[in-house]
């Protein structure tokens, strides 16, 4: 059956053909549009490797996105689909009446419409590569009938502005739903009482690593990529033009950008940042001459009203909610704090954000990477660097707005003063920046950039506090000790260093509840075995230490429930807990989790990658776990107590086990020279279909941390390649 002859069967079966979601729309306009994807596939070639990782090669930059979402659909649609439901604002017709408030969210800071301008406003080059993206997709579904879209039956060019930055979400799902749902679901003059929960999450950040040549064996500069994740978030890919496009990293599933990695000559790393990127005015609004406004300086502005329509499912059915929605210069009025309509600010032009996203990976130099820099709409990320030139160098934050240092921004500011108005943003000659430090090394892990060098970071004195509100945390100390007095590194001395499995979070809560117990011992007399094995510990994880196992668990018990004094981080919480908490709380905590591992595994002497496992059993986008079926031991652990290769594991509806959901995911080592090298490991594999040879191929050596070659060059692809082929065959 020829590729046409497939179309129009598939249009006949669903009614909604991917290349013709109008109706109307005459069997020759859809064939002829066929015909037209299918002859742009001839300019594309996909190579699978032995790992099933595509490297996507086309004539333009724009036929290379054509073939990378194309390959990112065989891979996984269901992810790719997935995220733009999200970012476009339509989750509720999935999921259902309590995804309503997330699509509001979506809906306030850009509508359909919108998109679409922005798209027309954007350069040319970049409208094309918009429009490959859409092509690419909607390609995949047209040749692959037996796949069955949960929403999205036709992908739009505009759908990218919705979606442009590496992180899914970025600045607007750091707007808390709740406030939200309580102005708009319960009434404007409504405010949220939702709490956060006091639980110490997984972190989810990532680690920067770049090393001066002085450094390295062989004289080059070197990257340690290492995003921490949820698994399965993003793919690895290489895609090539003959444009010059040569890129290989990791892409979140449906964008056309590599979002961390490398080309032949630079690498980049994006770590998340708290530099203060966003903030809430509080508005004074009244209702005069029946209409809305707010006061600005001396005068009174009309507030913008506008309704939304959230569609929803529910059962079979499709029902609508319609809400009132207003906004202010400063943005959409988000919640009410005190009595009165607050305005979020964030970042939002998409335009110059794809623009910046994709213009990154083509730069050959550190002037030119500098230069996409100053575009600055990167607003969630740190950037960790280094080229094939020698440089390496790092960029705290992007997207910084310029304010008035008299307010204090970490607080909601009064948005009727016109004096706490953003004053365009800083450059990146203003930003906090290190270039070629004297130590030869550069470190970021979501921490303060006035550690990121040693001692020859950035001077917190020398910035405005909101340029850098991060606090240190564990795992920033700890890339600290491994890079002090590192010298003659290769690549597998690189991962070492990252895998390093000292835990500086629990050499400060380890040694405060041996020292509690030692005051009262003759109490708890039933603890001094699990106590002795605690006091002989190395402070190192391991897959066969029970040390291990009873560190971790009363850890988490001990920050879970132990008490919160306001104001502190989470470094500073452990610290508390183990320096200055109640000893007998100390004590008794670790008894019921003693108690606890006794009663859910038999003994509380069981070894650390007995409990702490790794498990994939299907493509779902929400991973089932069972105790039952095979799993691999990990001997990693949080990234919470320090530990640089994070392995975010929890118990899991109906397991007593913990299983791996974040951390270490796309995880790649670079060496920057001649002529560029790499390894790479990714959590599980490339493929989410469970059939795939590539679905968990990579699953032993992700725990055994052994990492595979990169084939980057033209030559080693073809030497590894197991498939070639054009998108449709």
């Amino acid at each position: 059956m020829n590729l046409v002859d497939r179309y129009l069967r598939y249009s006949v079966l669903l009614g909604l053909s991917i290349l013709a979601a109008c109706a109307t729309a005459p069997v020759a306009e859809q064939t002829s549009d066929l015909q037209r994807l299918a002859a742009r596939a001839q300019n594309v070639t996909i190579i699978r490797d032995d790992f099933g990782i595509p490297h996507v090669y086309g004539k333009t930059d724009a036929d290379a996105v054509f073939g990378l979402l194309y390959a990112q659909a065989e891979d996984d649609f269901a992810r790719v689909e997935r995220n733009y439901i999200w970012a476009t604002g339509r989750l509720a017709q999935v999921d259902g009446e309590d995804a309503i408030y997330s699509d509001l969210r979506a809906r306030l800071y850009m509508s359909e419409a919108e998109a679409k301008e922005a798209l027309a406003a954007a350069p040319d080059w970049l409208k094309a590569l918009c429009h490959a993206f859409a092509d690419g997709l909607n390609y995949y579904l047209a040749t692959h009938p037996e796949v069955t879209p949960a929403l999205l039956t036709r992908f739009e060019p505009w759908m990218p502005m919705y979606f442009f930055e590496g992180s899914i979400g970025g600045d607007i799902e750091q707007i808390p739903l709740p406030g939200i749902e309580a102005f708009y679901g319960l009434g404007k003059g409504v405010e949220s009482t939702a709490s956060l929960p006091v639980q110490l999450a997984e972190p989810a950040g990532s680690n920067g690593i770049a090393l001066a040549g002085k450094l390295t064996r062989s004289g080059n500069p070197m990257l340690l990529i290492n995003p921490h994740t949820s698994f399965y978030f993003r793919p690895e890919v290489h895609v090539v033009s003959d444009e010059g496009l040569n890129a290989y990293g990791a892409v979140t599933w449906g964008q056309f950008f590599v979002y961390q990695g490398f080309n032949e000559h630079t690498g980049w790393m994006h770590t998340s940042t708290y530099v203060d990127f966003m903030d809430e005015f509080v508005e004074q609004v009244e209702e005069r001459a029946g209409k809305l406004v707010y006061r600005y300086g001396d005068e009174w502005r009309e507030v913008a009203v506008r309704e939304i329509v959230i569609p929803y499912r529910d059962g079979d059915l499709l029902r609508e909610r319609r809400f009132t929605t207003y906004a202010t210069h400063h943005g959409p009025v988000t919640h009410m704090k005190n009595g009165k309509w607050v305005a979020t600010r964030i970042n939002w032009d998409p335009v110059n954000a794809l623009r910046q996203s994709y213009l990154r990976t083509k730069q050959t130099d550190y002037e030119g990477f500098r230069g996409v820099m100053n575009i600055r709409t990167n607003s969630s990320n740190n950037t960790v660097y280094a080229d094939a030139s020698g440089n390496i160098a790092y960029f705290h934050g992007n997207f910084v707005p310029r304010r008035d240092t008299r307010y204090d921004y970490s607080r909601p500011v009064d948005g009727s003063n016109p004096a706490t108005d953003w004053d365009g943003l800083h450059t990146v000659d203003e930003s906090i920046t290190v270039l070629n430090p004297r130590n030869g090394w550069i470190q970021n892990c979501n921490s303060t950039p006035f550690t990121a060098a040693g001692p020859d970071s950035p001077r917190a004195e020398d910035y405005p506090a909101y340029m850098a509100p991060d606090a240190e945390n564990f795992r920033g100390v700890h890339a600290i000790s491994v890079l002090t007095d590192l010298q003659d590194v290769t690549l597998d001395s690189l991962i070492e260093a990252a895998y390093d499995p000292y835990l500086p979070g629990l050499e400060r809560l380890i040694p405060g509840l041996v020292s509690a117990y030692d005051q009262d011992a003759e109490r708890y007399r039933e603890l001094e075995a699990p106590i002795a094995v605690l006091r002989e510990w190395d402070l190192r994880t391991s897959a066969d230490s029970v040390a291990m196992t009873l560190a971790h668990f009363f850890a988490t018990q001990y920050v879970d429930t132990g008490a919160n004094p306001q104001g502190l981080s989470g470094m500073q919480r452990v610290i508390y807990l183990a320096t200055q908490s109640p000893p007998e709380e100390r004590v008794q905590v670790f008894a019921n989790t003693v108690r606890k591992l006794e009663e859910d595994f038999g003994t509380w002497s069981i070894a650390w990658g007995e409990v702490n496992r790794f498990q994939r059993l299907s493509g779902a986008i929400v991973q089932p776990h069972d105790d039952n079926a095979p799993s691999l031991p990990v001997g990693l652990a949080s990234g919470n107590w320090g530990a640089l290769a994070a392995f975010g594991a929890r118990t899991f509806p109906g397991t007593r086990k913990l299983y791996g959901y974040r951390g270490n995911s796309f995880v790649a080592v670079v060496e920057f020279g001649e002529r560029v090298t790499a390894r790479s490991l990714l959590a599980g594999g490339q493929s989410g279909d469970p059939q795939s040879p590539h679905f968990d191929d990579q699953a032993q050596r992700y725990v055994d941390h052994a990492f595979k070659d990169v084939a980057f060059y033209r030559e080693d692809v073809d030497r590894r390649a197991v498939h070639r082929y054009k998108p449709g065959e």
